[in-house]
């Protein structure tokens, strides 16, 4: 097996971790793991409805963490990885931190960058996405499947 899907995989289920943090919260379970230089620098969940802050999603919170450890606003050497595909927000947001890479484990054809806005991502983001994709998926399913 090719190691950078071994190392794909181990960092999402870092955010899959997190996700289930958000999750135990009643938060929606996205995470999120910032790595640099093999190592995680940030780890984030979604705490949208504990900060009462539409704003505070995973990603949001990984960019604000990962960009504190560095010492500035760019994520060049960066990779996010996220269980779910970026909203248009956090698309701009990575967007303008210049992260190097996103890899994500399930789309969202509802509310993912890529149905509004599939070139918002800087020119030289690359994106991974399906890693583990359906635990993340499911996890998502659980999480609204109990709400209902």
């Amino acid at each position: 097996m090719n190691p950078s899907i071994l190392n794909d995989e181990y960092y999402m289920r870092q955010a899959l971790n997190e996700a289930r943090q958000a999750f135990d919260k009643g938060e929606v379970p996205i995470g999120a793991v910032i790595v640099c230089q093999g190592r995680i620098i940030a780890r984030a969940h979604n705490l949208t409805e504990t900060l009462n802050d539409v704003t505070a999603h995973a990603e949001m919170q990984a960019i604000t963490a990962a960009e504190n450890v560095l010492g500035g606003k760019y994520l060049t050497g960066c990779t996010l990885y996220v269980t779910v595909e970026p909203c248009p927000m956090c698309a701009g947001g990575l967007l303008w931190s210049q992260v190097a890479q996103i890899v994500y484990g399930a789309g969202d054809i509802k509310k993912g960058y890529s149905t509004f806005s599939p070139s918002i991502l800087h020119p030289k983001t690359t994106v991974v996405s399906g890693v583990l994709e359906e635990e993340c998926a499911t996890l998502m399913k659980d999480f609204f499947r109990q709400k209902r």
